[in-house]
């Protein structure tokens, strides 16, 4: 719990609120710049990129200091969103890790100030290689805004710092654009769910992008009897497969119905004593709710939720036989599946 008697941060001019504030708006600055000054330099970046991307090569992102950390998300951005990109240390190249730079390649280039020295050294390399500049810059003048193909503007009128000194407000600016150009050179390539998908397998994301076909239970795991089998041996087999559930399949495999705890709870105290004389068929939903395999985990969750349903019964589109279930632990618990 927080403490009440805290001493507030002396004066507004101080306050947290106030570094957010600033650093809001040099992205509004940057967006404005964007729409108008730099247009036409952000259209000339965006080909560049485009033109690299679709023939092959790759974009190198370098910088040094504060611009160094951007400039590796950056890189991440731009490899997470279907463009092939690594990070290159400037002092690194300069020793050795040129080769990672190969013509055809494009280098996009952070320093605030246009005259970092690491950055600079490194210019007349990048031109005999062959692999052109984009730079992101906050002096529209400097060297290195000179040296670059395209020059785009992430100056701010002030840093979040009290001393405006420490980089903030331009890191942020700086960070900004880096994103902007990725997701929209990713727009325009036509990258889609899907793309992002394949590019992040792991972990809580991976999950919710995942493929029902690559969740559900099939196979040996998946639960199914025939419309004459009798409910013991239809009891056994929900029981045996452990999902409260269990499809009915006619002779070709194709979809009949599904049997869930709830009809047996109601079949129970509908028929008493009486309900193991029934069959499959007898008591099955046939009607039940069903999915592609190649649908998004997190849309099938979205559906069990909507339906108040456990369970979604897999099937092909194309000849309509079951292929699996997809229960609503699989989609939830990582350590399910």
């Amino acid at each position: 719990m927080a403490n009440e008697s805290a001493t507030p941060l002396p004066g507004k001019d101080n306050s947290a609120a106030r570094f957010v504030r600033v650093e809001a708006a040099a992205l509004l600055e940057l967006a404005a710049r964007l729409e108008n000054d730099q247009r036409a330099a952000l259209e000339a970046a965006l080909q560049l990129l485009e033109g690299c991307a679709s023939g092959g090569h790759r974009v190198v992102v370098t910088g040094i200091g504060k611009s160094g950390i951007v400039a590796r998300k950056i890189a991440a951005t731009l490899r997470s969103t279907g463009t092939p990109a690594h990070f290159l240390h400037p002092a690194e190249a300069l020793h050795g890790d040129l080769g990672m730079v190969a013509p055809g390649d494009l280098v996009l280039a952070l320093s605030y100030s246009g005259e970092t020295a690491e950055v600079l050294h490194l210019l007349p390399a990048f031109a005999r290689i062959g692999a052109k500049v984009i730079s992101l810059t906050g002096c529209a003048t400097g060297t290195l805004a000179a040296a670059s193909a395209v020059s785009l503007d992430v100056g701010v009128s002030e840093e979040a710092c009290s001393n405006n000194l420490a980089p903030t407000a331009s890191t942020t600016a700086m960070l900004a654009l880096g994103d902007a150009l990725a997701l929209e050179l990713s727009r325009r390539r036509g990258f889609q769910p899907e793309d992002f998908a394949d590019l992040h397998p792991g972990g809580n994301l991976g999950r919710r992008l995942a493929r029902v076909r690559d969740l559900m239970h099939a196979g040996e795991a998946l639960p199914g009897v025939r419309p004459q089998t009798p409910m013991p041996e239809v009891i056994y087999e929900m029981s045996r497969k452990h999902l409260g559930m269990t499809t009915v399949l006619d002779e070709s495999g194709r979809l009949a119905g599904i049997i869930s705890d709830g009809d047996l709870r109601r079949l129970l105290e509908r028929d008493g004593a009486h309900a193991m004389e029934k069959t499959a068929g007898e008591i099955m939903n046939p009607h039940p709710k069903t999915i592609s395999p190649e649908t998004f985990a997190e849309t099938a969750l979205v559906l069990m939720e909507q339906k108040k349903i456990t369970s979604l019964i897999v099937v092909n589109p194309l000849d309509g036989r079951v292929e699996g279930v997809v229960h609503l632990h699989d989609l939830i618990d990582p350590k399910a599946g």
